[in-house]
């Protein structure tokens, strides 16, 4: 399931998608051409656009193409991944040693054996974590690319959403592609009306009639779901107005206190490299 979102407030709202039979997480370029054309026609005039990926995505004839449309993009590639940083020695980026919690970064660099570039490249091993992080980017590599790149997990969240978290899409036991494709339409319309509803709920301040906590415990979307159990239940009627608020999150989800006071945390200690 290939599939381009919209990030908003903690979750990936569904923009276009594609089922196709594969037997490897790795996909390329020409199996989602199509879907970011389209995408591209969805976009407001003049919005930039930042483009976010794991390394199933990490392809130099995505990276060009992003560039063709003007669009940004912060991409995480794998270890094996060659860098020609000049006039230094090309490395693998998975040679590079870091402490726990530190991050370094080249600028200006090429990538792979046909020297794709100039990009820039940010390298961290984030605190509690044995992964490292490779990510390229189309402008300057710091803290923020990171920043960036982590709001890519929010389709996670989406994921978990289709499946055990909310519709059980795998226990639909559909094995048609084409079916499955269909399913998604209905899955993206859904998503949209639930997290608008959770938005709308939140803005009126009713949240805690359905997410009881202080703080905002429960997505958007959940809450959108609890409410529209709620209104049916006591005969209101439903919002029939879909939208998302551009406005900051004025109360963003956490678990506990605790938890939210470590992920407010710097995850990172920045050693700068410069490779110019």
């Amino acid at each position: 399931m290939i599939r381009l979102s919209v990030i908003y407030r903690g979750r990936a709202v569904p923009l276009v998608w594609k089922v196709i039979e594969h037997g490897s997480a790795a996909v390329s370029f020409e199996k989602y051409q199509d879907l970011l054309e389209e995408s591209k026609g969805r976009m407001p005039f003049a919005c930039k656009v930042v483009f976010l990926a794991d390394r199933g995505f990490a392809d130099t004839q995505l990276m060009s193409h992003l560039r063709e449309v003007g669009w940004h993009f912060r991409i995480r590639i794998k270890a094996k991944f060659w860098v020609y940083p000049s006039p230094l020695c090309p490395f693998q980026v998975g040679d590079v040693e870091l402490n726990p919690g530190h991050m370094t970064c080249w600028q200006e660099v090429q990538i792979t054996a046909h020297r794709f570039g100039p990009v820039h490249l940010a390298v961290a091993q984030p605190l509690r974590s044995d992964e490292y992080w490779y990510v390229i980017s189309d402008e300057t590599a710091d803290l923020k690319p990171f920043e960036e790149y982590g709001l890519r997990f929010d389709i996670e969240e989406n994921f978990l959403d289709d499946k055990s978290n909310g519709f059980q899409l795998e226990g639909s036991l559909i094995r048609s592609a084409e079916a499955l494709e269909h399913l998604c339409f209905v899955l993206a319309i859904t998503t949209l009306y639930l997290v608008s509803l959770g938005t709308s709920v939140v803005k009126q301040g009713k949240r805690r009639l359905v997410d009881p906590h202080w703080f905002r415990g429960a997505s958007y979307l959940k809450i959108g779901w609890h409410w529209v159990t709620y209104a049916l239940t006591r005969g209101y009627e439903l919002y029939t107005t879909v939208y998302l608020c551009s406005d900051v999150d004025p109360e963003p989800a956490m678990a506990s206190k605790k938890q939210d006071a470590t992920r407010r945390q710097s995850r990172f200690v920045f050693d700068y490299q410069e490779a110019a």
